[in-house]
C-alpha cells in the first residue's frame, strides 16, 4: 500500500479546499470561465453508422461537449473536451434531480450505456435526468490512443521465458504511449472527478445524485472525498478497495477467481450428461487442470485459433461472466472446447470462444486497453522492478497456478513514460452512501468491498450472498436479483438509506461436490 509523505497530504488537503471551498467572486475562482460555459446540445449520432448515437437520440437524449483543463492546477492552459448523454427524466413533474451514471472500466464509455440504465431501471429514468460522461481520453472525449498491437502482455506463463516475453512487451506498450507523456500524469481517477464536478457545474446542478459500477465505484469514491458536498444520493455497485486501486489490484483478484471456478465447477458437476467435464466438483477442476498442463506444454488448436499458455487463464476469465444457469451453460461449453483440444481432439470455439480469442489476437483499436492503463498507471505508482514481479508469482504458482501468473503479471505500467501527479486520493468521510455487491465477486473481491466500507464511515452495504457475479444492480451486467434492486431504488428514489448493513440471499444454481 503506497502512503503519501506527510508534506503530500497537506498540499492535497490544500488542494481540496482550494476546489470545494465556496467563492465570493469569480475573479477568485481560476474555473469561473469553464463552469459558466455553455453546452451546445445536439443529436448524438455521429453519421449513419453510429447505431449508438442512433439509439440515443431515438430515446430522447441530446448530447454535448464541454471543455476541461488538462491540469486542474493549470485550469488556463491546456484544455480537453469530454463527452456527455443526457436523458431527461420520463415524468418531469416528478424530478429529483440529475443522476450521473458510470459503468466501469476504467475506459469504458458512459454515453451510451445511460441509456441502458434508463431501459433496466425505468423508475429511476422517470425520476432522474440521466448523464452519461465519457471520462477524459474515452469514448467520445479528446482520445488517447497509443497505437497498440495488443491489449495487454496476458499470463506470464509457467516458466521465466513467458514471464520475459511478457516483460517486453509491456515494454513495448508502455513505449508506444512515450509520445503522450505530458498528457499522461493527468490521466487520474482523481482529474476525472473534478471533470464530473465541472460538468455538475456547468449543468447548473447544486448538487447530483451517482451510480457508478465496478471501476465506477472508485471514480465515486473518489469524488465524494473531493466533493462531499456535491452529492446527494450516491450508490457504489461493486465496490473498489480505495486503498489499492491502481495497476497492481488485480494482485488480489487471483484467490476469488479461483472461487467462481470452483462454483461454475460445481455446476457443471451437475450437468455432466450435457458437457462431460466430471461428475463431482473435484473432477470438473481436474479437466480445467488436464487444459492448463496440455497449454504450457504446446498451445492448443481451437479451429483457426492457437490458445497457449500466455492467453488461457485470459480465455477462462469468462467464468466472471455471469453465475446464473445461461452463463454457466456458455462457459461450460466454452470448457468443452478446451478440453477437446487438449486431449488431441478436432475443437471448433463456441461463438463465445471465437469471440474471445479474436478479441485477444487483435490490436488495441480506439485505445481502450491504452486508456485504462493511462488511467490506472496516473492513480497509484507501479513497482519499477520486473523481478518483483517474478518473485511473486513463483510465491503463488502452487495455491494460484492457474490464474496467479495472470493477476500477478506486471503491467506497461512498470515501464511507463510518466509518474502519477499526484498521490492516490486516501477516502475516509461519513458521507451517506450505499454499497452494494456479491461476497463472491470476482474482480470486486469482497474485501476490497469491505475496505470501502469501512473507509465511508456513513455507508451502509448490502450484500448479496453466495453469488459469484460482477456487479449486482439491475441486471446491467449479470443476472438481476430483486432484493439488491429493492435496496438500491428505495435509496435513490425515496432517499431511505437502510438503518443496518444487511443481506440479500443468493438462489444458487444446482451442484454436485
Amino acid at each position: 500500500m503506497i502512503r503519501a509523505a506527510k508534506s503530500a497530504a497537506a498540499v492535497a488537503a490544500l488542494a481540496l479546499t482550494f476546489l470545494t471551498a465556496p467563492v465570493a467572486t469569480a475573479a477568485a475562482d481560476p474555473l469561473a470561465t469553464l463552469r459558466g460555459q455553455q453546452p451546445r446540445w445536439h443529436a448524438c449520432a455521429t453519421g449513419p453508422d453510429d447505431a449508438a448515437g442512433a439509439e440515443l437520440d431515438a430515446a430522447g437524449a441530446r448530447c454535448a461537449e464541454v471543455t476541461v483543463p488538462v491540469d486542474y492546477r493549470r485550469p488556463d492552459g491546456r484544455t480537453l473536451s469530454v463527452a456527455l448523454s443526457r436523458l431527461p427524466a420520463t415524468d418531469p413533474a416528478h424530478r429529483l434531480g440529475t443522476l450521473f451514471y458510470n459503468p466501469g472500466g476504467p475506459g469504458v464509455p458512459a454515453r451510451h450505456l445511460a441509456l441502458a440504465l434508463r431501459q433496466a431501471a425505468p423508475a429511476l429514468g422517470a425520476r432522474y435526468d440521466i448523464v452519461g460522461m465519457d471520462p477524459r481520453f474515452v469514448g467520445a472525449s479528446t482520445p488517447l490512443d497509443c497505437g497498440w498491437p495488443t491489449a495487454g502482455p496476458g499470463s506470464a506463463g509457467p516458466d521465466r521465458l513467458g514471464f520475459d516475453r511478457a516483460a517486453e512487451l509491456a515494454k513495448d506498450l508502455a513505449a508506444r504511449c512515450a509520445p503522450y507523456r505530458a498528457l499522461l500524469p493527468h490521466a487520474s481517477t482523481r482529474n476525472t472527478a473534478r471533470d464530473l464536478d465541472l460538468v455538475r457545474a456547468v449543468l447548473g446542478e447544486p448538487t447530483i445524485a451517482y451510480l457508478g459500477s465496478s471501476y465506477g465505484s472508485y471514480l465515486g469514491e473518489v469524488y465524494l472525498q473531493l466533493f462531499p458536498d456535491r452529492v446527494g444520493r450516491a450508490v457504489f455497485d461493486a465496490a473498489m478497495d480505495p486503498d489499492r486501486f491502481g495497476p497492481d489490484l488485480t494482485a488480489t483478484q487471483g484467490p476469488a477467481m479461483g472461487a467462481a471456478l470452483t462454483a461454475w465447477a460445481a455446476w457443471a458437476a451437475g450437468h455432466d450428461d450435457r458437457h462431460h467435464l466430471g461428475a463431482t466438483t473435484a473432477e470438473v477442476l481436474a479437466s480445467v487442470e488436464r487444459v492448463r498442463l496440455a497449454a504450457e506444454r504446446a498451445p492448443l488448436a481451437v479451429g483457426a485459433h492457437r490458445v497457449d499458455a500466455r492467453a488461457l487463464p485470459q480465455v477462462l476469465w469468462t467464468v466472471s461472466a455471469g453465475d446464473d444457469a445461461a452463463a454457466y451453460e456458455e462457459f461450460s461449453a466454452l470448457a468443452r472446447v478446451l478440453l477437446d483440444a487438449a486431449e488431441g481432439r478436432p475443437a471448433r470455439p463456441t461463438a463465445l470462444l471465437e469471440a474471445v480469442l479474436t478479441g485477444l489476437a487483435a490490436p488495441d483499436t480506439g485505445g481502450y486497453a491504452a486508456t485504462q492503463a493511462a488511467i490506472m498507471c496516473a492513480d497509484r505508482a507501479a513497482s519499477r522492478d520486473p523481478l518483483a514481479y517474478y518473485r511473486d508469482i513463483q510465491a503463488h504458482r502452487a495455491d494460484e497456478p492457474l490464474f496467479g501468473p495472470l493477476t500477478r503479471n506486471l503491467t506497461p505500467c512498470t515501464f511507463w513514460p510518466a509518474e502519477p501527479a499526484e498521490p492516490p486520493t486516501r477516502v475516509r468521510n461519513a458521507v451517506p452512501v450505499l454499497l452494494v455487491g456479491a461476497d463472491g465477486d470476482p474482480a470486486a473481491t469482497y474485501p476490497g468491498q469491505l475496505s470501502a466500507h469501512r473507509a465511508l464511515t456513513g455507508s451502509r452495504l448490502v450484500t448479496l450472498r453466495g453469488a459469484y457475479r460482477h456487479t449486482v444492480y439491475a441486471g446491467l451486467f449479470a443476472a438481476r436479483d430483486t432484493c439488491v434492486d429493492a435496496a438500491v431504488d428505495r435509496y435513490l428514489l425515496d432517499g431511505v438509506l437502510p438503518a443496518r448493513d444487511a443481506d440479500c440471499p443468493s438462489p444458487r444454481p444446482s451442484r454436485r461436490r
